[in-house]
């Protein structure tokens, strides 16, 4: 059923928390439309609620029958009291109503039918209660009344009414709920149970004492929030009670009833009680403050829910409740009703109606929002079922919110909400992009802004994107222009800013110059890239170059290449063989560091011996660490041209090698002993060629210097004879370290002797060892197997046929002959395979 209609601004004052910062768990809203009127000329004396309509009793005795927003049903108005209308009760099904007055008349209204009763009890009737089942046929029309007494008024199978005294001398029935089989009222000793069918009571439940209170005084409040559950509140307390159904052990006694009442908490409250009402396992309970205002009125009123356990309760929420006219009014002149199903809880008060309903997740939307809670109230929507939310989507929490994030300048948060809330919805992007620039902070979006295909915005934007990063971010300008699908925005228009934005500012041009490349490559403008690289200094031309095979543009730009960056060039160069070395080469003549560069590189991947003539003369002049190695190792470059380069240049290690390699040993030798005065490495140039004549020379290169004497002295007389050296040095020379050296020089020629001596005698034990063995080995016998032939005839040399049978002759070297196979000149000591006769 729809809400009732208020007035928007009575209902935001209705009720507030105890806090402000707490989140509502309540809404409330006043009944007006005709309700307002009624109340101006009467007020609210009992109220009584069904999903269907409400039916309002007054001081002035009438009876209104109200939609649920407050209308008046015209023809059901009832007018049948004299005096104030003291309660109403309406059936389960909502056919019938009936009401009492302190007038002694009990009157039931059939809403349906024509079925109506106006009863004259007599007497002063408190309370009335309709059976649930009064609208079912055969329910015998059952009522109950409460005065001095409590009285069921039912029909009797031949029409006729009759009524029965529930119970007597308990004192006035002030309160009366009949909830099922089972009714409970109050008197002036306590509250009682009746088992409606058992025709039993099923207990009494007495009010203590208290000193200074009179409970008469006080009206109580009952409520069956089930079947089986009674909810009381009077005075301060309250009271749980459940129906339960005896075991069989405590039914032994047959006296006793089968059910029987169970108090399960009870409890007292800092307030007096007006009203009670359950909420799934809590209550709501209409408070009335103890205390008065400084001038001895009334306090706000107020509603409670509350979570009971055992004999104590935590108050959960609390709403100071702004009725009209409150300040005027005491605990009695309240009343609560409630559509437990709807969970709608109706409040009275003598000039005012109000309803309070939990909130749902509209209202807690709506109130988070209004606290500027926007965070949370996205939140709520995100996780509530779609069919719980009929006022709100996310869409419209999401454009708020993300007004209120712009407004406190919160531009990264909002960036990320639109990605949150729009996801992939191009008109609501479309839209709502602008506020971001109207403030100049497309940036703090752009990481979000949908790119895929199938929901790409409008060009416009992602160019106002672009522009904003132009002028404010260069380096977020380059980023997004690397980032971002060219085919997002208009290449042309964003080049022309950029070249235009070039023009003004003095600052971050190799930012800008690299995006404009970037623009060029975009565009398939592959010359004005390259170009635009180039003038930067940038080395990205190289990833360029290679990503779009430009390899045949490198020849016209190769000497800025190298200027560049020589090793990436050269590894450009290199690769695949895309460009002709004899190309690079004439290109690079005039060039000769790069040329150097690239000949160095290439003849390690190439080791042809192509240009090993140039790297001769390149090696000598940038790199001649590299030119002694590279000169043992190539055999492909003009010997005498790399001789008088070295020999300009002075390079005698170099030389040296030269000139061993062309045969001029003497002279190679003389440097070493002239230039380089490297004795140690003339010695080991003469082993290794091992020519007397060189020793010699080294001897002759040696006699005038005395230290290169001594040197010979101590490292000769391993190689050659040591007297040639000796008998070369003049008479009365003076050799520094003579003595030693000589005696070095005859302990290496001693040594060299005893070693050939060693060697000889070695030679000679394993001669005549090897000749003993063979001795030996030739001195056993033969076997002789069916399987050997004769080398001459090829047949067995031993057959089973003796007709067959001949002598036969074997070799050491397993070769075998049959006598008459072999020549009658042969020399039989000897095989004649192994050692054949030479023809003459």
């Amino acid at each position: 059923m729809s809400e009732p209609s208020t007035n928007e601004s009575q209902s935001n004052d209705l009720g507030s928390p105890d806090e402000d910062e707490d989140e509502p768990k309540l809404k409330y809203v006043r009944i007006s439309n005709d309700l307002h009127n009624i109340l101006l000329n009467d007020a609210a004396k009992c109220i009584a609620v069904h999903p269907k309509f409400i039916c309002l009793g007054t001081d002035w005795g009438v009876i209104h029958i109200l939609d649920h927003q407050g209308n008046s049903i015209k023809e059901n108005e009832l007018r049948v009291h004299t005096v104030a209308v003291n309660q109403i009760s309406i059936d389960a099904k909502g056919d019938y109503i009936a009401s009492c007055s302190d007038d002694g008349k009990v009157f039931i209204y059939g809403l349906y039918t024509k079925e109506n009763q106006l009863i004259n009890i007599g007497r002063l009737v408190k309370t009335i209660a309709l059976d649930p089942n009064y609208y079912k046929t055969g329910s015998n029309k059952r009522f109950i009344t409460g005065d001095d007494k409590l009285t069921l008024h039912e029909k009797t199978f031949l029409g006729r009414s009759k009524s029965t005294v529930l119970c007597l001398s308990e004192g006035l029935v002030r309160s009366l709920a009949w909830g099922e089989n089972f009714v409970a009222w109050c008197s002036d000793i306590g509250v009682r149970v009746y088992d409606i069918n058992a025709r039993c009571s099923l207990g009494l439940i007495k009010w203590e004492d208290r000193p200074g209170i009179c409970i008469q005084k006080f009206k109580c409040n009952l409520r069956w929030a089930d079947n089986r559950t009674l909810l009381i509140g009077w005075v301060d307390m309250v009271r749980i009670c459940i129906i339960r159904k005896r075991s069989t052990n405590e039914l032994g006694n047959r006296e006793l009833s089968e059910y029987l009442v169970d108090p399960i908490s009870a409890f007292r409250t800092e307030f007096y009680i007006s009203g009670i009402a359950p909420l799934n396992h809590q209550l709501i309970l209409l408070g009335f403050p103890k205390e008065l205002d400084e001038n001895q009125r009334s306090l706000h009123p107020e509603l409670h829910i509350v979570k009971y356990k055992d004999n104590d309760y935590t108050e959960i929420y609390a709403d100071s409740l702004s009725l009209r006219g409150y300040q005027q009014y005491n605990v009695n002149d309240y009343h609560l009703d409630v559509l437990i199903e709807e969970n709608r809880f109706f409040i009275v008060a003598p000039k005012d109606i109000v309803v309070a309903s939990l909130f749902d997740v509209d209202d807690r939307i709506q109130w988070l929002m209004e606290q500027q809670k926007f965070k949370d109230a996205l939140d709520v929507i995100l996780d509530a079922n779609k069919s719980e939310v009929k006022r709100f989507t996310k869409e419209i929490i999401g454009i708020a919110y993300l007004d209120h994030l712009l407004a406190k300048g919160d531009f990264k948060n909002a960036g990320q909400l639109c990605y949150k809330i729009f996801g992939q919805n191009k008109k609501l992007w479309e839209e709502e992009i602008f506020k971001f620039a109207s403030v100049h902070q497309l940036r703090a979006v752009s990481a979000y802004i949908p790119q895929s295909p199938d929901n790409r915005l409008d060009p416009h934007i992602y160019e106002m994107v672009l522009y904003e990063y132009l002028v404010l971010d260069s380096q977020g300008f380059l980023n997004l222009v690397k980032e971002w699908d060219p085919s997002l925005y208009n290449i042309y228009a964003v080049t022309n800013a950029v070249l235009e934005h070039i023009i003004v500012t003095d600052t971050d041009k190799l930012i800008y110059f690299e995006a404009l490349a970037i623009l060029y490559s975009h565009d398939k403008k592959y010359d004005k890239c390259l170009a635009t690289y180039l003038k930067m200094k940038h080395k990205d031309v190289f990833n360029f170059i290679r990503k779009h095979k430009l390899y045949g543009v490198i020849c016209d730009m190769l000497i800025e290449l190298m200027n560049l960056d020589h090793e990436q060039t050269i590894t450009l160069l290199l690769e695949k063989n895309n460009i002709s070395s004899d190309v690079v080469v004439d290109k690079l003549k005039n060039h000769e560091l790069h040329l150097y560069r690239y000949l160095d590189a290439y003849v390690k991947k190439n080791p042809s011996g192509q240009y090993h003539g140039h790297l001769v003369k390149l090696y000598a002049i940038y790199d001649r660490d590299k030119l002694l190695p590279f000169l043992n190792k190539s055999d492909h470059y003009p010997i005498q041209e790399a001789l008088d380069i070295c020999r300009k240049a002075k390079f005698y290690p170099e030389m040296v090698h030269l000139l061993d390699r062309i045969g001029d040993t003497k002279e190679a030798l003389g440097l070493i002993m002239n230039e380089l005065k490297d004795m140690q490495k003339a010695i080991l140039f003469c082993q290794e060629h091992n020519d007397t004549d060189l020793w010699n020379d080294l001897i002759q290169h040696s006699v005038n210097k005395p230290e290169c004497i001594t040197f010979l002295l101590r490292n000769i007389g391993n190689y050659i004879d040591p007297t040639i050296l000796i008998n070369k040095i003049g008479i009365g020379e003076k050799i520094p370290d003579l003595k030693n050296s000589l005696v070095k020089l005859l302990c290496d020629y001693s040594l060299q002797v005893a070693i050939k001596e060693g060697c000889k005698k070695i030679l000679s034990a394993d001669y005549f060892e090897l000749h003993n063995r063979l001795v030996a080995r030739q001195q056993k016998g033969i076997h002789v197997s069916e399987e050997l032939v004769c080398c001459a005839c090829h047949r067995q040399v031993i057959s089973q046929d003796l007709n067959r049978m001949h002598d036969i002759k074997v070799y050491y070297c397993k070769h075998s002959f049959h006598n008459k196979c072999l020549p009658d000149n042969l020399d039989l000591t000897k095989c004649a395979i192994c050692h054949p006769v030479k023809k003459k």
